[in-house]
């Protein structure tokens, strides 16, 4: 039996805003997302970076749109999740939702 992948809180709202935004998902609109969302304040510096781990782990793939004038011959990359990334996040959502029976919400101690 092979071990479950897991994403990290970041990285599980990266796969979401793409599970949302579909056709859509592409940096900068990631991190719109995820701001307007989660109200979570994110560079693009870290969605770019999170996004070339996820795709190297095999949870995303990317393609690049052609190349158009209103972008001044700049392309896209568009994201998608793969199987095996909405595994990890299934996964992830699992063990957070088994975590929570019981408990009340959590206060600082120090």
């Amino acid at each position: 039996m092979q071990p479950r992948e897991y994403l990290g809180d970041f990285e599980q709202l990266i796969v979401l805003a793409i599970v949302r935004l579909k056709e859509q998902a592409y940096g900068m609109r990631i991190r719109q997302e995820i701001e307007q969302r989660a109200g979570r304040e994110v560079s693009i510096g870290a969605v770019y970076e999170t996004l070339s781990r996820l795709e190297k782990k095999g949870f995303l793939l990317s393609q690049e749109s052609a190349r158009d004038q209103e972008r001044k011959g700049r392309a896209r990359r568009f994201y998608k999740v793969t199987g095996t990334g909405a595994e990890a996040l299934n996964n992830s959502m699992a063990a957070l939702r088994a975590m929570r029976p019981g408990l009340k919400p959590v206060e600082g101690t120090a």
